[in-house]
Formats: structure tokens, C-alpha cells, sequence
């Protein structure tokens, strides 16, 4: 069928609205017609890579929402008319997905980044008969449909502004579970946030449901700085003191239990290292492209660090807890949005880069 998709053909490049013919869903497909899809910093990671590691031309999205048009055969768990998150992509057969860790599938990368399917298929063309990358992350939902399979789908009921729930999939999600499932944090525990964008700010609220007592929220916007005390955050610092570690150390008596970076910038990974306690634990999620240099005594006293994938989430058990926490008024994550028409994208990005958006939500047709 033929669809509208924002596609990207330069790594820096603007992104141009066409005409794209994508097939008909495999065995296992779905196709689902957009509501919504969140704008993620994964999908501007192109301008920073070197050239050719992201295949242009792509359409990238990978935090669709929408209502599934039409299933493949074999598909028994969704039907026309249902209502759709759309997560990251993962294959289900190989030791990990078997073992109940989707986000660390052994074929993540190729599936999640390639824009193909494991076959090597794009499934979309353009109109001189192209082919384009048509499977970000199992869906590239930078369009009016996009083809995405059972496995990243999660079934959403209920009355809801389903055009906002697409960042449940990636962006919020990511932030949340790598607080509450990745790293555990308790009642009682610490934490200090570095980066109050979506995923740092999903990670305020998620700190504040598990419990923590003290929540550091670092960025270096006034604005955002706010948005996180009032998400939840005990304490703020201004990202541009040059003693990051040190200030948080002093509003957290001596150090930080759990940390959590989502710039991916090796200084600010290193203070939040740096920050922790005896026994502390520091997530990443930020992706960078530079070296990441710490010394042995930086891990000393049972310090550790891991990057975090998704927050290890299951989305089909993860996203209908989010829910169920944002019906109760616990996790108000549609705070974050800000809607864009999908043709002012890049305008949406231009925001989002500038600090003026935290999460800007593209949809069509408006």
C-alpha cells in the first residue's frame, strides 16, 4: 500500500515528506495506522554517527501509537480495531528472549537500528522504486502506517489520548524501568538523575513511585530543572557546575546509591560515578560517541556501572504498569508532550535540540 512517511536521505539533511509504497504485512505482521509517535534523540542519532554505520535513506519513529488496520497470517493476538503501543523489536528465539530479556536479544542492534528485517528486507519503497529503510526498531512510525510485528506490540484499552502513549515504548519506558526494574531502587534509597529530558524526567517519577527519599535532578536548564521538582525531585543541580559530584554528594549525605546517566557525555558520566556511595550502582542510557575513561579507583568500594537496555523491560508486562499508574495519577507522563503536525518535523526537531520541547509528538494528518 501506499503511505505518507517523513524520510531522511542525508545524515544532515532535513527531513522530507513522500510517497512511500511499503507491502502488505508478513507472517506476524501487523499494520497500524498512526496516532501518534513521540520524536526521540535515537532518531537524530544519525547526524552524530559516522557515515554509513545508520543506512540512509530511512524513515526512523520507533514510539508509535495507532490502531491496528490489518494482521499477516499466523498473527492471533491483535485484530483490526485494536489499539497499539509499539516498542523496540527483538526475535523471540534466541537465549535471552527465551529467558524473558527481550531488550537484550542477540540480534538487537540488526533489528532495532538497521531499518531491515533479519532477512535483510526493508519491506518499503519509494517512488523510483528505491528501497528505503522501513523497519526502525521494528517500525519506523514516522509515517501515516507502519508495519510492526505481535512481538513489539502492546495491546492499550481503555479511553485514552492514545496519539500520546507512543513514548511508553522507548523514551518513557527506558527512563521508568531502568529506575524500578534494571536497578531496583527502593523506599528509602538515592538517586541522582543527570539529564531531565523525557527519559530522565520518566526516571524522576519512577524514582518517586518506588520510594526514594532522595531524588538529585541534574540538567542544564532552569526549566527542566523545575519540571523535575515537580515530577518529584528532592533536590536539583544546575548541570553547568563544574563540581557536579561534589554537590551531589552534599544534598545526599555523602553520596547516591543508585545513579543514572542519559547524556552519554564521558565528563558527566564520570560525576556520576563519581557521585555514588559504597556499593553504588550507575545506569547508562545515553548513547555517545566518545570514550568513556574511568580510572580503577573510580569503582572502588564494590562501585559498578552497566548500560542499561530498555530498562531490561518487558514491554507487553512493563507499559500496562505505566498505565495503570497514569490512570491513578502517579506517573503523569503525558506532561512531557507537545503536539507537532508530522509535516513540521523538522521544526519538532529544531524544538527538541533547542530545550524549548521535552517531548514533541508528531501526528499525521492534522
Amino acid at each position: 500500500m501506499r503511505i505518507d512517511a517523513a524520510v531522511l536521505r542525508e545524515p544532515q539533511g532535513r527531513f522530507g515528506i513522500e510517497q512511500i509504497d511499503v507491502d502488505e504485512p508478513r507472517c506476524g505482521e501487523v499494520l497500524v495506522r498512526i496516532s501518534g509517535v513521540g520524536l526521540c534523540h535515537t532518531d537524530m542519532m544519525v547526524r552524530a554517527m559516522p557515515p554509513g554505520m545508520v543506512p540512509l535513506p530511512m524513515i526512523f519513529g520507533h514510539e508509535g501509537s495507532g490502531i491496528v488496520d490489518s494482521v499477516g497470517p499466523g498473527v492471533v493476538g491483535f485484530r483490526p480495531g485494536d489499539a497499539v503501543v509499539m516498542s523496540f523489536e527483538s526475535c523471540g528465539h534466541c537465549h535471552r528472549c527465551l529467558a524473558g530479556e527481550p531488550a537484550y536479544c542477540d540480534h538487537f542492534d540488526f533489528l532495532n537500528a538497521s531499518g531491515r528485517r533479519l532477512d535483510g528486507s526493508s519491506g518499503a519503497q519509494d517512488l523510483s522504486n528505491v528501497e528505503v529503510g522501513g523497519r526502525w526498531f521494528g517500525q519506523s512510525s514516522f509515517a501515516t502506517h507502519a508495519i510492526a510485528t505481535e512481538r513489539n506490540l502492546v495491546k492499550i484499552t481503555g479511553d485514552v489520548p492514545l496519539e500520546l502513549f507512543g513514548p511508553l515504548g522507548c523514551g518513557v519506558q527506558t527512563g521508568a524501568a531502568s529506575v524500578i526494574m534494571a536497578m531496583g531502587v527502593q523506599p528509602g534509597d538515592s538517586i541522582a538523575i543527570f539529564g531531565a529530558g523525557t527519559v530522565g524526567l520518566s526516571a524522576v517519577m519512577a524514582a518517586k513511585v518506588a520510594g526514594a527519599t532522595t531524588i538529585v535532578a541534574i540538567d542544564l536548564l532552569a526549566s527542566r530543572r523545575d519540571l523535575a521538582l515537580e515530577f518529584g525531585a528532592t533536590h536539583v543541580v544546575d548541570g553547568a557546575d563544574p563540581d557536579l559530584a561534589e554537590l551531589v554528594k552534599d544534598v545526599a549525605d555523602g553520596g547516591v546509591m543508585y545513579s543514572f546517566d542519559t547524556t552519554g557525555v564521558p565528563k558527566v558520566i564520570s560525576a556520576a560515578v563519581a557521585a555514588l556511595r559504597v556499593r553504588g550502582f550507575c545506569g547508562l542510557v545515553g548513547i555517545g560517541v566518545e570514550d568513556l575513561v574511568l580510572s580503577p579507583q573510580a569503582l572502588g568500594a564494590g562501585r559498578s556501572i552497566s548500560y542499561l537496555v530498555e530498562g531490561g523491560a518487558v514491554p507487553q508486562i512493563f507499559i500496562p504498569r505505566m498505565v495503570e499508574l497514569w490512570r491513578r495519577g502517579q506517573f503523569p507522563f503525558d506532561r512531557l508532550m507537545q503536539v507537532y503536525p508530522l509535516a513540521q518535523i523538522n521544526e519538532a526537531e529544531a524544538d527538541v535540540i533547542g530545550g524549548k520541547t521535552v517531548k514533541p509528538i508528531l501526528v499525521p494528518g492534522i
